[in-house]
């Protein structure tokens, strides 16, 4: 059984795990690429800004010149270029000037052809001779005093684009799978910690199926031994009457033992709002002391109650509570021997309420003492279904002490008595 819920468990966990990694994933890629591409976008844009600059600035000396000189001059010979206003001058490749009629006038750089054939505007090309290399060329009309005197094309190396995209690409590279990995891992515990309320359903589903197994076995083995004598031939009524009289005692344990079963099924985690009284601790407890003095007499005990002199006043579901405290009242009758002294307590400890219950009996040994509030536990055969318990009565008494937020400690001395302590918090303001 164990072995299925982890199987379930693990399985469901990693299904958790890859739709959250892909989910995130996709995000995380698709993040990316628009990062990727908006910085394409936006270096390109600042290239061409500088590249239009430098364009309008040779534009300008060769006005300039035709201005003052009235002549044809040569693009080299622009005052401009080369010069250190231009912030492109050691990267660009080639520059060109046509005549209005889009013939070739002065260049320097690569030859170009006769006519101009390019389209006016921002153009990417790549060269047949460098194919490994991408330029980006501007080609623009010139006007002046409103005429067009020519087309000036010029163009650049894209390389320190490239540079800058690389080391973006690089990163997101190396970046994005590291990205993948840290959410995968993510995914992972994130899943479990979704998966633990199910798998603590599960658990419990194992615990409850477990233990019912297990203590129902022998009652029911009982139950069919009784009957089967009961029905032996000839029918002796005197026996009869006792296997009777036996599968009633074993039934009747029997229901006792499913009911604190499904109390410890069904009442797990905190306790609804509804369900919480605000009750005088004190004048609460009083018929219990009486109930439990009459029960220590009988069997040859003193008990002994001391309470404090003001009114406690504590939100707590009265019957579960009370349950609790029946418990470990029960358990302090039940192991002590005749003689001995039972006595319970209600004291304030700085922000607790504290109900202790102490006992002079057998005690408890100390490797024990850590394990007796778990289902069924026993620790030796003095407490035994003889005692008419069963192994349950401290696990439930600890499931309502910490669904009202408290805690419950327990202290012993074998041989010399044990003292428990119910430590509920002290405020008006308890919420569940």
């Amino acid at each position: 059984m164990r072995s299925l819920v982890l199987t379930i468990f693990n399985r469901s966990r990693r299904n958790l795990a890859r739709w959250f990694t892909l989910s995130m994933g996709s995000i995380l890629v698709t993040f990316a690429v628009i990062l990727y591409f908006l910085e394409v976008k936006d270096q390109l844009g600042i290239f061409d800004q500088e590249l239009y600059n430098t364009s309008r600035l040779m534009a300008a000396g060769v006005e300039d010149g035709l201005y003052q000189e009235q002549q044809r001059i040569s693009l080299e010979d622009v005052p401009i270029l080369g010069g250190e206003a231009l912030p492109f001058d050691n990267r660009i490749v080639y520059a060109r000037w046509y005549t209005p009629k889009k013939q070739l006038l002065e260049f320097f750089g690569i030859t170009p052809s006769e006519r101009l054939n390019n389209k006016l505007g921002f153009q990417t090309i790549e060269l047949s001779d460098r194919p490994n290399q991408q330029l980006r060329q501007l080609t623009l009309p010139v006007f002046q005093n409103g005429q067009l005197i020519g087309y000036l094309e010029i163009a650049a190396s894209l390389a320190p684009v490239e540079e800058t995209l690389w080391s973006l690409r690089l990163f997101l590279i190396v970046g994005v799978p590291m990205a993948l990995s840290v959410i995968s891992l993510t995914g992972w515990f994130l899943g479990g910690i979704a998966m633990q309320p199910i798998r603590q359903s599960y658990e419990q589903l194992q615990r409850f199926t477990a233990d019912a197994s297990h203590e129902l076995r022998t009652p029911l083995t009982a139950i069919r031994n009784n009957a089967q004598f009961g029905l032996i031939e000839p029918i002796d009524p005197c026996q009869q009457q006792i296997s009777l009289e036996n599968i009633d005692r074993i039934a009747e344990s029997m229901g006792m033992l499913v009911s604190d079963l499904l109390f410890l099924a069904r009442n797990e985690g905190k306790l609804e709002l509804e369900t919480i009284n605000l009750v005088n601790l004190v004048n609460w407890l009083q018929p219990l002391a009486a109930e439990y003095s009459h029960q220590a007499k009988e069997k040859g005990l003193e008990f002994t109650s001391e309470f404090p002199q003001e009114s406690v006043m504590l939100r707590v579901n009265p019957d579960l509570m009370r349950q609790a405290v029946a418990n470990l009242l029960s358990n302090a009758c039940r192991y002590t021997p005749s003689g001995g002294r039972v006595c319970l307590r209600v004291f304030l400890q700085s922000r607790w309420v504290v109900i202790a219950v102490q006992d002079s009996g057998i005690g408890i040994p100390e490797t024990d003492l850590p394990h007796i509030f778990e289902r069924f536990y026993r620790v030796d055969n003095v407490r035994s279904r003889q005692t008419g318990g069963f192994g349950l009565g401290l696990a439930i008494a600890q499931q309502i002490v910490q669904a009202h937020g408290g805690e419950i400690i327990a202290t012993s001395r074998l041989g010399e008595g044990s003292t428990l302590q119910i430590k509920l918090p002290f405020t008006s303001n308890f919420s569940v």
